[in-house]
């Protein structure tokens, strides 16, 4: 039987085999927690909390203005000890609310479970969700709730949950996958109620075969969702090859999936709307997957606000002499300064390299090989890009389809002359960009 999949792409080895066979478990809780004020997509929150403030496990301590954006909730219970600006995993500089851990675990008083969750409205179902601050914990952070609102002349036929994890060493979700398929498939059906939508579709790649039976079992008995099986190929988790690889359906260029009758959401995404319908609990943790050089490789489940040399210490430390650190994958993976960054909704991954393992190689002339080309899932010539990009031409660049690179890393994969194509694109992306918004102005 020939497995779906989309057109291009590029097969990349999984590094997999240290953690898939892991289970998760709770991460170290911290003295100290520093949560960003900005974790998603869109407006950033205020605090709603000053420097010396008690507060609880579960608590929103930051609100932002306006549609698209998502309330910060406390993942400890403590005293509020400063407001400091501090890296992000992405490497921008936000402003984090530092808590001290009290140790005492206390739930705020309106973390409850509801009596009847079953009998929510869509339109409670969505302001649940925001209220919890869920957001997509693929990577993308967008918040949750502005995907399942109405758009007049647009409407959702089938949900993709993406349990396909294409990035190399990240196991995180097929943990998940194998340790809550029963919160997952409740929080589908939770996410099709609210969108009004009767198709459910989890799609998994065909490496995960244990994740893939027991998806299978668990929604044996829903009659509108199904697993779909998928061949194994990178960036299949990338949210238009996934559409297309599941349904056949094109998101045009500049457009959203809802154009083609679709919303995509991670499964971590679903069981956290399952925890925030059926018990009252916010985002205040997430899986994540440590990989790499470090002493003891493993799946936690991380508060929000971690550091992550304080994960890496529980984990035995480093091995050998580091040459990076990333926030996610080798591939779409963000590189770090340093280790005490927080950890925010969107990390899904911590991988520690080698300095030997850290490629080098100096960058040779174009040879015209067109692989970059070939691997490209958004059908866009690299080597056309990179050209304009060098000669700061942004104008044409943009005219070239430049801002429909999703930055996926596959043509710097291929490349043989080493040549730091994604670099040069995402310079290129954001120079249009700033000319962009100084016309607005």
């Amino acid at each position: 039987m020939r497995k779906l999949t989309f057109r291009g792409g590029i097969h990349v080895p999984g590094h997999k085999e240290q953690t898939c066979n892991l289970a998760s478990q709770p991460a170290i809780v911290p003295d100290r927690v520093y949560i960003p004020l900005s974790q998603h997509t869109g407006a950033p929150c205020s605090p709603l909390v000053q420097v010396g403030d008690a507060v609880k496990k579960g608590q929103k301590i930051g609100e932002g203005k306006g549609f698209v954006t998502s309330p910060i909730h406390a993942s400890v219970s403590g005293k509020v000890i400063a407001l400091e600006k501090r890296e992000q995993p992405g490497g921008n500089f936000v402003f984090c609310l530092v808590i001290e851990n009290d140790k005492k675990e206390e739930w705020d008083e309106a973390v409850k479970a509801p009596a009847n969750p079953g009998g929510f409205t869509p339109e409670e179902l969505r302001k649940i969700v925001f209220e919890a601050g869920i957001v997509g914990l693929g990577g993308a952070a967008f918040p949750s709730h502005v995907k399942y609102s109405p758009v007049e002349g647009k409407k959702a036929d089938v949900i993709i949950l993406n349990g396909v994890e294409c990035e190399p060493y990240i196991t995180a979700d097929h943990r998940l996958m194998l340790e809550k398929p029963d919160r997952i498939t409740a929080g589908l059906n939770y996410i099709m109620k609210s969108v009004n939508c009767s198709q459910g579709v989890i799609a998994i790649e065909d490496n995960k075969q244990d994740a893939i039976a027991v998806m299978e079992k668990a929604t044996a008995q829903e009659k509108n969702i199904r697993v779909v099986v998928l061949q194994e190929k990178y960036p299949q988790g990338s949210e238009k090859q996934l559409i297309y690889a599941c349904t056949g359906r094109e998101v045009p260029v500049g457009g959203l999936p809802l154009d083609v009758g679709v919303v995509v959401n991670n499964v971590g995404t679903a069981a956290a709307i399952a925890d925030a319908v059926e018990l009252g609990i916010p985002l205040i943790e997430r899986v994540l997957t440590l990989n790499g050089a470090v002493n003891k490789p493993a799946n936690y489940r991380v508060r929000i606000g971690t550091l992550f040399k304080d994960i890496i210490a529980a984990s035995g430390g480093y091995t050998g002499e580091t040459g990076k650190i990333l926030a996610g994958g080798p591939m779409m993976g963000k590189t770090l300064y340093n280790d005490e960054v927080p950890v925010v909704k969107g990390t899904s991954g911590i991988l520690i390299l080698k300095k030997e393992d850290v490629r080098s190689e100096k960058e040779q002339h174009c040879v015209r090989c067109a692989k970059c080309v070939d691997g490209c899932p958004a059908f866009l010539e690299p080597t056309t890009l990179v050209k304009l990009a060098k000669k700061e031409l942004w104008e044409e660049a943009e005219n070239n389809d430049l801002l429909s690179c999703i930055e996926c890393g596959s043509c710097v994969y291929v490349c043989p002359a080493h040549i730091p194509l994604l670099q040069y694109i995402r310079r290129a992306k954001q120079a249009v960009q700033a000319a962009r918004a100084k016309a607005k102005k």
